[in-house]
C-alpha cells in the first residue's frame, strides 16, 4: 500500500469517528508536501504500518501506554495546582498501549529530520545517545516530573522565548475567525466545564493548529476576566491510528486520560477529557515549544536528554513493564536507537518525495 492509498483509507477510518473539516484536511496534505519534518508529523498513521516491517526485531518489545506521535516538537510547558511552570510532552491524541520502543525511535527520527533541514545542529548519533541517555536515566530514577523551578534554570530561559509574549498570543487569539458551522453543543459544555465561573460571557472562534491533528474539529473560547483575557479549547478525540494499522486486533478505545494519570507527572489541572472532546487552557505559557522559536544559542544535546527523561515519565506510568524495559535495554546492541532512527527515516523520505511528486488536493 503506497502513502496515497494509506493516507485515504485511514483518512476515510477517522472520519468514521469524527467530523472531518475538509478545508483543514487539504491544508494539512498542503504542509506535509513541504518538507520532511512536516510530513512526518502528519503521517503516525503511515509510521505505524511501515515500522513493523523496517523495525522488526525493535518493534518487538514490552508493551506500555506509549505517546505513539512523538517528536520534538511535541513538548511545552503549563502551570501546575501549584501554578509552577512545568515542561513536558504537550500531546497525547494518539496514545495506545504499544512497544516503549515506538516513542523512543520516532523522537530520535524527528530529531534526525531535525538535523537534515538545519532545525539541529548536534549530530544524528549524539542526538540518539543523548535521548537513550535521558529515558535510561529517567527508568532509573523512576521518573521526575520536569518543574522549571529551582532546577532546570537553562529550560525554563528557553521556555520563555519571545514568542510567548502574551500581548502577541493574545494579539492572534484575537485574530482567529468565528466558525463556519454550527458548534457542537457537547464542545460548548466541555469548554463552559474548565471556565473560571458558570456565568463568564466569551467567543467562540475556529483554531487551525498543528499538522498531526489538522483536520479535527477544534474550537476556542475567549474572554475577557477580571482584567486579562482566558481561552479554553477542546479538539475533537479519536482512537489511535495505532489501532488502524493494527486491523482491528487491538481494542478502539481512547486512552488519552489514562496516560495523564498514570505517567510521572505533575499534570496541568486545566486539561480533561470531557466526552468525546480533549479540552485544555490555552495561555502564553501553556503551549507547544517549536524549534523555530528556540533562542539561535542553546543547549541541544541537554534538551534532547531531558526529551529522553520525559518519554521515562510516560512509560513509568506502566509500572509492571518497567523491570522488563530494562532488562530489554540491556539485551540491545549499543547502536540499535541510532541504526532505526536511520531506517525509519529513509523510509518517511521516500514516502514524502511520492507524496511531492504526486498528491493533488
Amino acid at each position: 500500500m503506497n502513502i496515497d492509498k494509506a493516507t485515504r483509507k485511514y483518512e476515510g477510518w477517522l472520519g468514521g469517528q469524527i467530523t472531518l473539516i475538509p478545508q483543514d484536511v487539504r491544508l494539512k496534505h498542503k504542509l506535509m508536501r513541504q518538507a520532511v519534518f512536516p510530513f512526518l508529523r502528519g503521517t503516525f498513521y503511515r509510521w505505524c504500518q511501515l515500522w513493523p516491517e523496517v523495525c522488526r526485531d525493535v518493534a518487538r518489545a514490552p508493551r506500555v501506554l506509549a505517546v505513539g506521535d512523538l517528536h520534538v516538537e511535541n513538548y511545552g510547558t503549563w502551570r501546575d495546582r501549584e501554578g509552577r511552570l512545568v515542561w513536558g510532552i504537550n500531546d497525547f491524541d494518539e496514545v495506545a498501549v504499544m512497544p516503549y520502543t515506538i516513542d523512543l525511535v520516532r523522537l530520535a527520527a524527528s530529531a534526525r529530520v531535525a538535523i537534515e533541514a538545519d532545525r539541529l545542529r548536534t549530530g544524528a548519533k549524539d542526538s540518539c545517545d543523548c535521548i537513550l541517555t535521558g529515558y535510561r536515566d529517567g527508568l532509573k530514577a523512576g521518573g521526575r516530573p520536569i518543574v522549571l523551578g529551582e532546577h532546570h534554570h537553562w529550560l525554563r530561559e528557553l521556555a520563555n522565548s519571545e514568542s510567548r509574549d502574551p500581548s502577541r498570543f493574545w494579539d492572534k487569539m484575537g485574530r482567529l475567525p468565528t466558525p463556519r458551522r454550527r458548534v457542537p453543543r457537547s464542545a460548548i459544555k466541555a469548554m463552559e466545564s474548565l471556565m473560571p465561573e458558570s456565568d463568564v460571557k466569551y467567543r467562540v472562534a475556529q483554531r487551525t493548529a498543528g499538522i498531526g491533528s489538522l483536520g479535527r474539529e477544534r474550537y476556542t473560547a475567549i474572554a475577557d476576566w477580571h482584567g486579562g483575557k482566558i481561552a479554553r479549547e477542546a479538539k475533537a478525540l479519536a482512537t489511535s491510528a495505532y489501532a488502524w494499522a493494527a486491523g482491528g486486533k487491538i481494542r478502539r478505545e481512547v486512552l488519552y486520560q489514562e496516560a495523564l494519570d498514570q505517567a510521572v507527572r505533575c499534570c496541568d489541572p486545566f486539561v480533561r477529557v470531557r466526552g468525546r472532546w480533549i479540552v485544555r487552557r490555552l495561555a502564553p505559557d501553556c503551549s507547544r515549544i517549536e524549534l523555530s522559536t528556540l533562542p539561535k544559542q542553546w543547549d541541544e544535546s541537554r534538551l534532547l536528554y531531558e526529551m529522553g527523561w520525559e518519554t521515562a515519565n510516560i512509560h513509568c506510568g506502566t509500572r509492571k513493564a518497567v523491570k522488563m524495559i530494562v532488562r530489554d535495554l540491556r539485551k540491545r546492541p549499543a547502536n540499535w536507537l541510532h541504526e532505526a532512527a536511520r531506517a525509519m527515516t529513509n523510509a518517511t523520505a521516500k514516502d514524502w518525495r511520492e507524496w511531492k511528486s504526486s498528491r493533488r488536493d
